[in-house]
């Protein structure tokens, strides 16, 4: 049994509610709803835990050291300034894998950059929701020691 830990970023509360044309209609307690009945039909066990707050987020990745087996993290704007939060995961052992549901390299100049991709374990964008599932699936693998696109 492994155990994850899906992390939202800013505004990610206001998923279903807020540029439905760019973030579409699912909530982010569909997310979390989604990804808890996945990860429960391996066997696994999930934590959600969202938060406006740049502490707020870097705190809980320092927790989730030595805790989880891995984390699916939507970091929101705080991708692409957040040298803080990108200190926090360079600073635990636990595979981390950044999702955006857009396209943030199709979008506004100022979003291309990803201050946090140099220390995650990979990056999901503009697959809507369903990064989500691939995130929780890669790091699955990763867990249970399996190869993830010829990665070890």
């Amino acid at each position: 049994m492994a155990k994850f830990l899906l992390l939202n970023g800013p505004n990610l509360n206001m998923l279903g509610q807020r540029e439905v044309s760019i973030y579409g209609s699912t909530t982010l307690k569909d997310i979390e709803n989604l990804l808890s009945e996945r990860a429960i039909e391996c066997n696994d066990i999930i934590d959600c835990f969202q938060s406006n707050h740049e502490g707020q987020i870097i705190d809980r990745l320092h927790a989730a050291n030595n805790v989880y087996d891995g984390i699916i993290f939507n970091p929101g704007a705080f991708t692409h300034y957040s040298y803080a939060i990108r200190d926090a995961i360079a600073s635990i052992t636990v595979p981390t894998i950044e999702v955006h549901i857009s396209n943030i390299h199709k979008r506004e100049e100022f979003r291309h950059t990803s201050v946090l991709a140099a220390v995650t374990v990979g990056q999901i964008v503009g697959l809507g929701v369903y990064g989500y599932d691939l995130a929780l699936l890669a790091l699955q693998q990763i867990s249970r020691g399996e190869k993830v696109h010829g990665k070890n």
